[in-house]
């Protein structure tokens, strides 16, 4: 259902409705996977009753990635100890305040690849979470939850965070609309961390209408003056059907990059990945090494292996990283001075099958999403449906959240 189906239930009716969904749309195992909490029946009803009316989210319910803090219950990131590590918080995260400003109304917390250090939504924890339409192919992560709870009609709205692709590629797997914002913007800064200087926040709706009505009531929508001006760049490593799928769906958008852009942006986006592992690297091993080596045996091995991986880097990796994040950011620079948006390939495949959840595979995705997020760019994705009934997604990269740009794509879709 649209944010304006669920605004005209009652209090009582939204949360047995809820609640009902939760039951039926996902199985119990898949329920673990996708939930890390979830407001009981009497609780969710009176957050319905409170919930302003007036605002554009006035009565919508949500979940939040379970990076985002709420008073009171432990935050977890996905992992079995961090309430161990750190203390319970006091108050609900920045972008929580303003859902309830807006009148959202909190339904529960979603799990998360462990640490948001993943982008295949798999979590040795609670499970795995799956496509809720495709079961047996993940939802991409690492806001596995989010994606899912929307994908599979149980709310309208969901935040996630995207530091390498955590919103991207679950909106493009899951076929939903997804928005990223900015690193170390209000709406991250008080989330739990996987790298701050590239953690941004976002969220995913199930169609474009209350996409452009979250982003209205959020940060606020401009309108273009002119058409914007745009160009596409299909980058190598698609699948067939992919490529031919986003070329059709970004000719919605814009035209092919000319010649010496599109050699431009290739040559600049093909060190993105290692500069992105290694940048990201050493901030998330910032984050965790007062306590790393207490919980070792808990984490999530192949996540241990990603955060400790910085004892092996050399020092040429290190002392070349800022080179290469500056080299990405003046492309950028130059980009933008002619060019309102990048259209970008969101996965080079549909939903990953568990088999296929590889290292390749990862290093695959993270070629398509690695030169926004060392960018420090907003981008809104928009699903693109393939013949075999999966999804793939474009990435409309922007160089400001309100740029008019956004409303004018969402309006295209």
């Amino acid at each position: 259902m649209r944010f304006a189906e669920w605004q005209q239930f009652s209090p009582t009716a939204a949360a047995r409705e809820l609640l009902r969904r939760v039951r039926t749309q996902l199985p119990p195992a898949q329920q673990r996977a996708a939930i890390a909490c979830l407001a009981a029946e009497a609780e969710l009803a009176a957050s319905f009753t409170t919930a302003g009316r007036t605002g554009l989210l006035g009565g919508v319910p949500y979940f939040a990635k379970d990076l985002f803090d709420v008073a009171g219950r432990p935050t977890f990131a996905g992992s079995t100890f961090l309430p161990e590590a750190r203390s319970t918080p006091a108050r609900d995260s920045h972008l929580l305040r303003a859902m309830t400003a807006a009148g959202a109304v909190l339904a529960g917390k979603t799990q998360l690849h462990e640490f948001a250090y993943g982008i295949t939504g798999e979590n040795p924890h609670y499970g795995d979470c799956e496509h809720p339409r495709f079961p047996g192919r993940t939802t991409g992560g690492s806001s596995s939850g989010s994606a899912a709870v929307v994908a599979a009609g149980i709310a309208p709205l969901a935040l996630g965070t995207d530091t390498g692709g955590s919103v991207r590629v679950p909106a493009a797997f899951c076929g939903l609309f997804g928005f990223r914002l900015t690193a170390r913007d209000q709406w991250i800064a008080d989330a739990f961390p996987l790298a701050p200087s590239f953690d941004t926040a976002g969220w995913f709706t199930a169609n474009a209408e209350d996409m452009r009505t979250a982003i209205a009531a959020l940060i606020g929508l401009r309108t273009c003056e002119r058409e914007p001006r745009g160009c596409y760049l299909e980058l190598p490593g698609l699948d067939a059907e992919v490529a031919t799928a986003c070329r059709d769906a970004a000719a919605r958008f814009t035209t092919p990059a000319e010649a010496t852009v599109r050699d431009d942006l290739l040559h600049g986006f093909s060190s993105a990945s290692d500069t992105y592992h290694t940048v990201v690297a050493l901030e998330a091993w910032a984050v965790h090494q007062t306590w790393a080596e207490r919980f070792r045996s808990r984490y999530d091995p192949v996540v241990w292996q990603r955060l400790n991986r910085v004892h092996s880097f050399t020092p040429a990796q290190i002392d070349s990283a800022p080179t290469g994040l500056t080299a990405m950011r003046l492309l950028w620079t130059n980009f933008f001075l002619t060019y309102d948006f990048l259209v970008l390939p969101a996965t080079p495949c549909p939903a990953l099958t568990k088999a296929d959840c590889t290292l390749a595979s990862r290093s695959r995705l993270l070629a398509l999403t690695a030169p926004a997020s060392l960018g420090g760019l907003p981008v809104l994705t928009v699903p693109v449906a393939l013949p075999s009934g999966l999804s793939t997604g474009l990435q409309i990269i922007v160089n400001h959240p309100q740029s008019p740009a956004v409303n004018w794509a969402l309006g295209r879709t």
